[in-house]
């Protein structure tokens, strides 16, 4: 009788085992989520610029400088334009809309230049980080953008 016990429960445990892993061991599917494409639409004021990472908001005045970007036509506008990446308006382009590293700026009548882009949120607000060197290879700008 009590061989017959234990054989009983030794099954009962077994039973359990396989039951146990059999419904521990579901996948389950997860959706990706879809990024949305990164709208810059709007006007831009430089908040902070460095060049070779020395500060030059105390050295020129950026404030009456903006960039206005037009997302759905493609198209930019410089309003009092200061030592940037282009010097006219005209279209731009980002090398993904979902996942952008590169923004292209065509000026009207010029040919295009791409620089590296960053589009992170900082304390809250979106930002548009651009790095890139007009003419000189040894000369490094940042310039950091916010929405007006």
């Amino acid at each position: 009788m009590n061989i017959q016990f234990t054989l009983k429960k030794n099954i009962c445990l077994l039973v359990a085992c396989i039951a146990f892993v059999w419904t521990s061991c579901r996948l389950e599917k997860i959706s990706p989520v879809a990024e949305s494409a990164k709208d810059i639409t709007g006007t831009w004021k430089v908040i902070s610029a460095t060049r070779n990472g020395t500060n030059l908001i105390p050295v020129f005045d950026f404030s009456q400088f903006n960039i206005k970007f037009d997302a759905s036509a493609g198209t930019y506008s410089l309003v009092n334009p200061v030592p940037f990446i282009i010097a006219a308006d005209g279209k731009f382009a980002l090398d993904d809309p979902n996942f952008p590293f590169k923004i292209t700026f065509t000026a009207t009548g010029s040919s295009s230049v791409t620089t590296v882009f960053n589009y992170p949120i900082v304390s809250g607000a979106r930002q548009i980080t651009l790095t890139f060197s007009p003419g000189c290879a040894q000369n490094s700008y940042v310039y950091t953008l916010i929405k007006k």
